[in-house]
């Protein structure tokens, strides 16, 4: 069997990657909640699922998970989730839930992920949060929540 060498070294003596290569993971912040959150509001609420990190340089970038239990009482109307850094909206769009002529309500499990490049060494708050179309729809993200953070270095 064959020993692998990285430029004449053994593998037990490569410590770290060479330069110019990223994608270290430094933190990671894991939050989760059981608390409920509902809204009829058709401007964006701020649910309970959320997480604070703080990035060690300003070169590093944030890759986030947010994943939790979704009911819309009337699918013949929308409901719109998105991704805040503070008070940064991060997507461009939003994702949207609901179908035209169907009143039957939903339940259902929904997971988001996103990545930004925030350049501060500040605690940033991400959040998610959510509208409906209409105020006669009420919409419930509930049940264990969860987002996950991750500071990566040198990548992208």
């Amino acid at each position: 069997m064959a020993i692998i060498t990285l430029n004449n070294n053994s593998l037990s003596s490569v410590t770290s990657l060479p330069a110019g290569v990223g994608g270290k993971v430094l933190q990671v912040v894991r939050t989760s909640t059981t608390t409920s959150f509902s809204t009829t509001s058709t401007s964006f609420d701020s649910t309970n699922c959320s997480a604070t990190i703080t990035p060690s340089s300003t070169s590093s970038k944030i890759v986030g998970f947010a994943q939790g239990m979704m009911y819309q009482s009337n699918t013949n109307h929308e409901s719109q989730y998105v991704i805040f850094r503070d008070s940064t909206n991060l997507n461009g769009e939003v994702w949207s839930f609901g179908e035209s002529n169907n009143t039957a309500a939903i339940f259902s499990p929904m997971t988001f992920s996103f990545h930004d490049a925030p350049s501060s060494t500040s605690a940033l708050q991400y959040i998610l949060k959510l509208k409906t179309s209409d105020v006669n729809n009420a919409v419930t993200f509930y049940r264990q929540q969860f987002m996950t953070l991750m500071e990566i270095a040198g990548w992208y």
